[in-house]
């Protein structure tokens, strides 16, 4: 039984100029409960547009999106909000924390929608992501690394089954991205958690035994989009 299951998703974008571009067009995806995928395609073949597809920010023009037997395209705006809260996360390039708030106070906003903040909780996340002497800091006080890994903390919070990651390690040196990487799969692997990855670098598409490739329809030609569902040797 899939986790997630994709059949016929589409989503198009009109431009200024009322030109209508068809950006996503998967037949068929599908991820098992605790396996691990990376995602890979060129700038701009749609990456993003299908992780926020699977999370319920964008709406899909047609298809389908099974999150453990929940149809995610078929919910209403509040209910995919709730859906998001309690059963996936999403870990961002840019991190997206809150400024005004410390370590752990963003580690339970992660909780907000959830079960509710926990603050032992969180702590015992920031501990396991080796932050037990920044849970009181605040994002300006912590090196980048430290940052992406209150992220990571904060996307476990409500201890999700599928973990949605966009680029986790753009913002990291070679060494904090490793580190960085190394974490996420672990921690998934601790939770049994699903985990979707997009990247474009070579090193992090190599950590994964099945890595997908998303193409988008050609504009110029309007050559059908390319399904995934083919693992892709890196």
């Amino acid at each position: 039984m899939s986790l997630l299951e994709i059949r016929d998703l589409r989503k198009s974008y009109d431009s200024p100029e009322g030109v209508r571009t068809l950006v996503i067009d998967v037949p068929r995806f599908d991820l098992a409960p605790g396996e691990q995928v990376a995602l890979q395609g060129s700038s701009g073949s749609g990456k993003t547009t299908f992780l926020n597809l699977i999370a319920g920010i964008l709406k899909a023009d047609a298809g389908k999106i099974l999150v453990d037997g929940n149809e995610v395209t078929a919910l209403s705006e509040a209910r995919r909000d709730e859906y998001r809260a309690r059963t996936i996360s999403y870990v961002f390039q840019t991190f997206n924390l809150l400024q005004g708030y410390t370590a752990a106070e963003n580690v339970m906003l992660g909780m907000m929608f959830g079960q509710g903040p926990d603050l032992a909780f969180a702590k015992k996340l920031l501990e396991r992501v080796g932050l037990a002497d920044r849970m009181n800091y605040r994002p300006r006080q912590l090196s980048v690394g430290q940052q992406q890994r209150v992220a990571l903390a904060r996307a476990l919070a409500n201890r999700p089954k599928l973990i949605l990651a966009d680029e986790p390690t753009g913002n990291l040196d070679h060494v904090r991205a490793r580190e960085a990487l190394s974490l996420l799969r672990e921690a998934c692997r601790e939770s049994g958690a699903s985990l979707l990855l997009v990247s474009h670098d070579r090193e992090v598409l190599g950590a994964f035994d099945r890595v997908e490739e998303l193409s988008i329809v050609n504009q110029a030609s309007r050559r059908p989009a390319a399904p995934i569902g083919q693992a892709v040797k890196s």
